[in-house]
């Protein structure tokens, strides 16, 4: 099962790790990060020009069980897995992808 996990892990993108990463630190802030949220992130840093893009992103993340999308008063909240948070620290330590910042949380 590692070497799947490594695998999955290796053909993650930078969309992908920072999503990772957005929703991790929204959790760490208390806050409810959403798929507008990446969207609007994304489009920010000039990754994607569609939500059907951003949406795509998360569903892939959603299918490897790295994170969960949980309806919530109307809104699709993000949260981070086990599994993600351990793809988020493999590809963190590998120093493939940089951190770029979340509009939403830092502004």
């Amino acid at each position: 099962m590692k070497e799947l996990f490594d695998k999955q892990v290796a053909l993650l993108k930078d969309y992908h790790f920072l999503i990772l990463y957005w929703i991790a630190k929204a959790e760490s802030l208390h806050l409810r990060y959403n798929i507008t949220n990446v969207y609007d992130d994304l489009k920010h840093l000039k990754i994607t020009r569609t939500k059907q893009n951003a949406v795509a992103y998360i569903e892939s993340l959603t299918t490897l069980c790295f994170i969960s999308m949980v309806e919530e008063h109307n809104r699709k909240n993000l949260y981070i897995t086990n599994y993600g948070a351990k793809a988020l620290e493999l590809l963190y330590s590998q120093n493939i992808y940089s951190i770029k910042p979340s509009n939403f949380l830092e502004g």
